[in-house]
């Protein structure tokens, strides 16, 4: 369990699971705060955060760009007060890709800087092993939401990374929303790692203002 320190990770319980209708009851997935969709930027501090978070790689230099750069050290710092550190010398951290490939100008690696910045007494293992090879439109701004087969023809594994081959996997990823990227992540590093352990953590899930 990749917890115990405040703020307290939660677990991804069935009460939970109509939120996020790509994951299952066996999947072990944490979160720490809520987000809620459609609440705008004010609605509330992870709201503030997150929409921080998610700013388009196409600001920077400009002044607002700021708000992400303290953002993204602001998950960093939750997330060394959050995990374990006895779970963070097993695991191995992949952070789920973004939405544009590698050579797209609005590569957003904000979640490898988040991982990059996490501060532990212990060596981190964190390593880009599932890459995309294909830029699709960003899921939060896009109303054509990709599907898990769709992620997984745009997922490669990068064979350089998988030695030695990870002991325990924490899929890292900003927000759960239907649950889409983790489970497509789940299935490519568990085609490559059968047994593997394989654990996601998440700053926010996406919960629904009571209308909605």
């Amino acid at each position: 369990m990749p917890l115990t320190k405040m703020p307290r990770l939660q677990r991804i319980e069935s009460i939970h699971l109509p939120d996020h209708p790509r994951l299952t009851p066996d999947d072990r997935c944490w979160f720490l705060h809520e987000y809620t969709s459609r609440g705008g930027f004010s609605y509330s501090p992870t709201n503030d955060l997150i929409s921080n978070l998610k700013k388009s790689p196409s600001k920077r230099g400009r002044p607002e760009y700021a708000y992400k750069r303290r953002a993204i050290a602001r998950c960093s710092r939750l997330f060394s007060c959050a995990l374990d550190e006895r779970w963070l010398a097993k695991a191995t951290l992949v952070p789920t890709p973004p939405s544009k490939a590698r050579d797209h100008p609005e590569y957003d690696d904000r979640v490898v800087q988040i991982c990059q910045g996490i501060n532990a007494d212990v060596e981190i293992d964190l390593r880009e092993i599932v890459r995309q090879t294909t830029s699709m439109d960003a899921f939060h701004e896009s109303d054509v939401r990709p599907t898990v087969e769709d992620l997984l023809e745009c997922y490669e594994i990068d064979e350089s990374l998988c030695a030695p081959p990870p002991k325990q996997i924490g899929i890292i990823d900003d927000m759960l929303t239907a649950g889409t990227h983790f489970r497509a992540m789940e299935i490519c590093l568990r085609n490559r790692f059968p047994g593997v352990r394989i654990d996601g953590v998440f700053i926010a899930r996406r919960v629904f203002l009571p209308d909605d």
